[in-house]
């Protein structure tokens, strides 16, 4: 184990002088503090009493703890004085959002409520980003916008990738919920699929006993995967008669379609299979975002690519000319006739204005976007940092041509639609560049065998082959077509890598609008570092720096992280070797306004166990926020099929957890248990601590973190996730832990297969899982959040 010294932490979170002289050492830990058996220890310096989570982390050394031990009930563990007083040999995890006991969790809205005009609609399905945009200057009154990013089991045994052995004896929570919902799969059910995703907008306002309510208000709407089917009756092909799927009002179809702006508006959709133009029917997958300061919000699409197993997606793959390469079968792509080149985008919606066509802003490019953060500031460019949510995926910024006068102006929207999109290049010795997605911008691809060079040089072999997916081309690297994806690896480089070398993106693509329709593999055409699944990225408020959550360094079928940047892999079998659960990261730009083209990158943590090397103690860290005192705070994105060291499905099969593997250890995040919300504090004697704060319901995320006040707004997404509600079953198992030390102890750990949230705490134990936007706040009604 290592520690950063204060200097250090204070430098990364502050900016201050001391960065100029920059090295490219890592950061390697998180866990600051205080000697637990010093004078200056204490038992409550945060504030609140730290929630237990299963692992043991230094903070338990410093303060008390809360151990939730049944709905709404638990004990305090004292501080830490005995090294064996940290390690658990039972836990188990309760089917709830545990916050501390100074303060109070409450459900604001379900799925399935029905807080529209129209009381046929309903809010979406699987809650993620949250975003607030206040009526004139209160904090007490304003529009809530909630994304809602795909479906999955128990909304329907039809959805996609549901366990094999969930059959019909298990209940599915659609028709529970939603009366009349679909159980057969049909053009009703897809359709259906489709209206659970995209967002609800809804008027929020704060009670007089201080907890934020929805109102009902004209208002009021949804905007989803469907919106404007009804512009299908424009098209000569077979899709002209789709324009509804089913016989309620909602499912009829409408003309409230969205736009796109930007050069793929003007020079791609306008060559799209289905002869709309630059008219586009609904946006889905739509996973985290940003709100604006002029007041607007940017939703992003994410997993929008599809297939007969994956989600209910479109087409991802383009030809040269950005257009997609065909339908997917067995998608709802092909059965509505939406046309892939069209979704993948950043879209933005007006809140307080119906009259407002929600846009996608091509600049901004197309891929499996995360989230986006921007830095608006009078007299200087618009800059908007992205993230690439796949494996090796990148991340990127835009800059605006124009400038911004008054950052407060919604015709800040306009610098959306003129600019330029780059992609990070990382370089090993802390230092990086911008590379423009130009048809101009020469190509030089990352060569495979020197991006997974570290994994080689350990394990002798790499993952994947160091995949570094690139565009097919015909007549290039011996391919016979153009369009979709060829993968380059260590295998091929050699004889495939030349044929990509020294060329322009103006070889790949016949116009600006394709590059930004394909901009994943353009941005490894000209050498993009791919990267560890970039999740969220925020903007310090002070320092202007960019923080960057990478959630899983593992690599996959989309890519390769680069091995000099990310661990991807365990390299040894030692227990206490570095885990590859990615990090937090930084990027310091070296122009003052952040529009220009080099930058600086530090790490300030790596995923694993605290008792690995640099391990921070959390694992797959997904959104992160800055509070109103510039703390961070963060959320885990651990995958369901992994929590608490149990597969998904009704038999909840136990996954391998061993301290003596190598390679990739995904399954590690089983012994974090449910997913979890931490605070960092940035100043103090506490600083630098991983203070955890809750945890959600089992096979549940955490998402969308939003402060308004005193009060934390957050997502509540897919609890109970592919895993039978009903019956009740407890599963149980031995878990082995790593402790503080470096030494394996083991857990006894007893978590529900599946969730019954929120409807056991609304006086229905045994009812459906329903995801949820929440509020927490402090009990004692102090003005800040801590």
């Amino acid at each position: 184990m290592s520690n950063i010294t204060r200097r250090q932490l204070l430098t990364f979170f502050t900016g201050s002088a001391v960065t100029t002289a920059f090295a490219p050492t890592i950061l390697s830990r998180l866990t600051g503090g205080a000697n637990p058996n010093s004078a200056s220890a204490t038992v409550r310096p945060f504030g609140f009493t730290p929630v237990r989570v299963p692992h043991p982390l230094p903070v338990y050394q410093q303060t008390d703890s809360y151990l939730a031990t049944a709905l709404n009930q638990g004990s305090t563990l004292p501080q830490v004085r005995a090294f064996e007083q940290m390690n658990l040999n039972r836990y188990t995890p309760i089917d709830d959002v545990v916050v501390p006991p100074e303060y109070e969790r409450y459900v604001i809205v379900r799925w399935g409520d029905r807080v529209f005009s129209n009381q046929d609609e309903y809010v979406g399905y699987n809650c993620d980003y949250t975003g607030f945009v206040p009526i004139g200057n209160s904090k007490n009154d304003g529009y809530l916008w909630i994304n809602h990013e795909y479906v999955g089991y128990p909304i329907s045994r039809l959805a996609p990738e549901v366990p094999a052995d969930i059959d019909a004896s298990f209940p599915e929570s659609g028709p529970k919920v939603i009366p009349g919902f679909p159980t057969v799969r049909n053009r009703e059910l897809l359709g259906e699929f489709l209206y659970n995703m995209g967002g609800s907008i809804m008027r929020l306002k704060k009670s007089n006993v201080g907890r934020y309510e929805v109102q009902r208000d004209g208002r009021n709407r949804r905007l989803h995967g469907l919106s404007g089917l009804g512009i299908n009756a424009d098209r000569t092909d077979a899709y002209k008669a789709v324009t509804s799927w089913g016989n309620k009002s909602y499912q009829k179809g409408d003309k409230n379609y969205l736009i796109g702006t930007g050069p793929a508006a003007t020079e791609v959709f306008n060559k799209s299979a289905d002869g709309l133009g630059n008219r586009i029917i609904g946006t889905g997958y739509n996973c985290s975002g940003g709100t604006m300061p002029w007041g607007t919000i940017l939703t992003a699409e994410e997993n929008f690519q599809g297939s007969a197993v994956f989600f209910v997606g479109v087409n991802e793959g383009v030809k040269p000319d950005g257009t997609q390469t065909g339908y997917a079968d067995e998608t709802t792509g092909k059965e509505f006739g939406l046309v892939g080149e069209k979704y993948g985008w950043m879209v933005e919606v007006d809140l307080a204005n119906p009259n407002f066509r929600p846009r996608k802003h091509t600049w901004l490019g197309r891929f499996r976007h995360e989230n986006i953060a921007v830095r608006a500031e009078a007299g200087r460019a618009l800059v908007a940092y992205m993230g690439d949510d796949k494996r090796g995926g990148h991340t990127w910024k835009y800059v605006s041509k124009g400038r911004i006068n008054n950052p407060t102006d919604k015709n800040n929207s306009k610098l959306f639609e003129s600019g330029t999109l780059y992609v990070a290049k990382f370089n090993p010795d802390g230092t990086g560049e911008w590379i423009p997605l130009l048809l101009s911008t020469k190509t030089n691809p990352n060569v495979p065998s020197l991006v997974a060079s570290v994994e080689i040089a350990r394990l002798g072999v790499a993952q994947r082959d160091g995949r570094v997916p690139l565009p097919r081309r015909k007549g290039l690297a011996a391919q016979t077509s153009d369009g979709g994806i060829f993968n380059c690896d260590t295998k091929n480089e050699k004889t495939a890598l030349p044929d990509y070398r020294n060329q322009q993106l103006s070889k790949f693509y016949t116009s600006q609008g394709a590059v930004l329709c394909d901009a994943f593999l353009a941005a490894n055409l000209v050498g993009g570092t791919p990267t560890a699944r970039p999740e969220d990225l925020e903007v310090h408020p002070r320092t202007k720096e960019v923080f960057i959550a990478y959630t899983d360094a593992a690599p996959g079928g989309d890519g390769y992280p680069d091995s000099r940047i990310f661990v991807v892999a365990k390299y040894s079998g030692g227990n206490n070797e570095t885990q590859q659960s990615g990090g937090v990261y930084k990027i310091i730009e070296n122009s003052a306004d952040g529009a220009g083209l080099t930058f600086r990158w530090q790490r300030l943590a790596q995923g694993g166990e605290a008792g690995a090397n640099d391990g921070a103690g959390f694992a797959s860290v997904d959104n992160l926020v800055f509070d109103s005192k510039a703390n961070l705070w963060g959320v885990t994105d651990m995958s369901t099929s992994t929590h608490n060291g149990f597969d998904i499905g009704a038999k909840g099969a136990e996954n391998r957890i061993s301290h003596a593997d190598t390679g990739n250890v995904a399954s590690y995040t089983g012994i974090f248990g449910n997913n979890w919300l931490f605070y960092i504090p940035t100043s103090g004697a506490q600083a630098g601590q991983v203070v955890p704060f809750g945890y959600g319901p089992p096979r549940a995320e955490m998402t969308g973190p939003t402060f308004i006040g005193n009060t934390l707004i957050m997502a509540i997404q897919h609890p109970g996730e592919d895993c039978p509600y009903a019956p009740k079953v407890t599963l149980t198992r031995q878990i082995e832990m790593l402790a503080l030390n470096g030494s394996l102890f083991y857990q006894t750990r007893s978590v529900s297969r599946g969730s019954n949230w929120p409807s056991n705490i609304e006086g229905n134990p045994d009812g459906p899982p329903r995801p949820s936007v929440i509020g927490i706040r402090p009990k004692n009604g102090q003005k800040t959040f801590v």
